[in-house]
């Protein structure tokens, strides 16, 4: 892993927009082409056209599958039952991941609570979409030099060009392998939220952001505790993936955030656990800007990434940035 040192809070605001400006021509110059694509016409909502609480409850579904097969993977060595991949679309398998080396008990604990959660929200939401539930999508949790996540690591600028980051090595590639798709997924659900009609699938959403929300403050808590350890890059690394997330997904302002530390208005050295803004809440993320990440592609594309077939659903095209 290349070596990132963390900057003083004035260093990082003024060098933010410059690397955010290079991880965007970086990802764009390596961007997937995908024939055939249509971006969503209207930008900054949850979706561009009129759709049912099913379609919102699917595109949920793909994070889920994802989140679901790689703490399974790392926590246990096993991804979901086959009985838990099936229904529309076109059925993928996941290529890559394995049982993680973990050397703290306490992210291994984590770990296994995180991967049995998530199975659960799998069978929860396969069973809300009723007929119209679609099967997993093709993912990819490999760690080979053109994987997902070494793709994205490199860009974040975490390791060199034509090398691989093995997520499942340690406690901390596991943690910020982790940080990089779990705070997407959150803001993912914030947006989801309201688009939702029927009152009871909007509380379970609500319920489903909640989990997400604790288990994304949950590795943002561990990496910014093991990132003070004397020598430790675990807090510029895991700035350095929040940049590069901000660069795929668009526009200017500072919404996704890393972890380092920066100084209150009365002097005092604070954490930034919780990504806000000024008023205390949260983010927002449109669809076409959650694929933009997972696609690993700041434009219009509808496969790549974590999901080298696409995803599953009505909405699969993310935006152009």
């Amino acid at each position: 892993m290349t070596a990132l040192h963390e900057d003083a809070p004035e260093i990082r605001d003024e060098t933010q927009n410059e690397r955010r400006a290079f991880f965007r021509t970086a990802l764009g110059a390596a961007a997937i082409t995908a024939t055939g694509a249509a971006a969503l016409t209207v930008s900054g909502v949850a979706f561009a056209d009129t759709v049912t609480d099913s379609s919102i409850v699917n595109f949920a579904l793909n994070f889920e599958y994802l989140l679901a097969q790689f703490y399974g993977l790392a926590a246990n060595g096993a991804g979901l039952p086959a009985a838990q991949l099936t229904g529309a679309g076109t059925a993928g398998a996941v290529t890559g991941g394995r049982q993680a080396t973990f050397t703290d008990p306490v992210v291994a604990q984590i770990a296994s609570e995180f991967a049995t959660e998530a199975a659960a929200r799998v069978a929860f939401l396969r069973t809300t979409a009723g007929a119209d539930v679609i099967a997993q999508p093709k993912i990819d949790l490999d760690v080979t030099a053109t994987s997902a996540f070494s793709t994205a690591m490199r860009a974040a600028g975490l390791v060199a060009s034509g090398a691989g980051f093995d997520v499942y090595a340690s406690d901390s590639n596991f943690l910020l392998a982790a940080f990089l798709l779990e705070d997407v997924v959150a803001t993912a659900y914030k947006g989801l939220v309201t688009s939702v009609s029927d009152a009871t699938n909007r509380e379970s959403l609500v319920g489903l952001l909640g989990a997400t929300a604790y288990h994304a403050g949950t590795i943002r808590t561990l990496l910014y505790a093991k990132g003070a350890v004397s020598g430790s890059t675990l807090r510029a690394n895991a700035d350095a993936i929040s940049n590069a997330r901000d660069a795929l997904d668009g526009g200017s302002s500072d919404d996704d955030q890393g972890i380092s530390p920066t100084t209150d208005a009365n002097g005092n050295l604070v954490s930034n656990i919780s990504p806000t803004a000024a008023n205390g809440q949260t983010y927002t993320r449109a669809t076409t800007a959650v694929l933009n990440i997972v696609y690993l592609n700041s434009l219009s594309v509808s496969l790549g990434g974590f999901f080298p077939a696409g995803v599953n659903g009505t909405t699969v095209a993310s935006g152009a940035n």
